[in-house]
């Protein structure tokens, strides 16, 4: 039996990287997946590869800090599948300015996208997975940015900290529901976003690691989470970064 069969899941910023690998690995695992991204024609790229494997799908442009945008895909997905069981909150956007280059208003564009796009998704996905699924699985994309400082990016690591910290809260208020919620902490991955699609990123000789993470790293991790085989995990950290915050 495949590993997430019977399942519905949502996941966000799947037009291409992380998300995208996220969306075709649980549709091989026999996932029904409704894919979201402001990007439409990334999004059109990942909803036919789902297509040609057979899998069961749903494209749907999504701006995820904006509340109307997530009741719209939380009532399609009920309409269209039924349930929900699984949430990952993928959607991103980055900016590697320091405190003195950053606006205010680019520091609360990142946390309207990062920080209450998550938010958001863990609201109205905890409603719909309570009310037709008894149980289920989000799973919340922070970073290593979320765990360790660096000089600069500073939007973006008070973003993904509150996604660790938020992540954390929602677990223990959700776990009477049996909806396990947990983070996921990609380091220096192959994606146009990180900046490490070339294969090589001012960070590269600090990992520990020999080379940069590939998205289907990040991806098999999330595969763990939404399956069953982490029934038991929940408020937890998974981190996926070559050592690079062991040291």
């Amino acid at each position: 039996m495949k590993r997430l069969e019977n399942k519905v899941a949502i996941i966000t910023g799947a037009a291409n990287g992380i998300g995208k690998e996220e969306a075709i690995l649980f549709a091989e695992n026999g996932a029904k997946v409704v894919v979201t991204d402001i990007d439409e024609e990334g999004l059109l790229d990942t909803f036919e590869a789902i297509k040609k494997l057979g899998g069961q799908t749903i494209g749907m442009k999504h701006d995820v800090s904006k509340e109307a945008d997530w009741r719209e895909v939380i009532s399609r997905t009920e309409a269209e599948f039924g349930k929900l069981d699984i949430l990952v909150n993928n959607a991103a956007i980055l900016s590697r300015n320091g405190l003195a280059d950053t606006s205010l208003e680019e520091f609360n564009r990142i946390q309207s996208v990062n920080t209450a796009g998550t938010f958001l998704g863990m609201k109205y996905g905890a409603e719909l997975i309570r009310k037709t699924s008894g149980k289920g699985s989000i799973i919340n994309t922070s970073s290593g940015s979320g765990l360790v400082g660096s000089p600069g990016s500073t939007a973006y690591h008070a973003s993904k900290g509150a996604v660790r910290i938020m992540t954390k809260s929602a677990a223990i208020e959700l776990a009477k529901s049996f909806i396990r919620v947990n983070s996921i902490h990609p380091g220096v991955i192959e994606t146009a976003m990180s900046g490490g699609k070339s294969g090589e990123h001012p960070l590269k000789d600090k990992i520990p690691w020999p080379g940069l993470g590939k998205p289907i790293d990040i991806a098999y991790g999330a595969l763990y989470l939404a399956s069953d085989e982490s029934r038991y995990v929940t408020g937890s950290e998974l981190i996926i970064d070559g050592g690079y915050t062991a040291q």
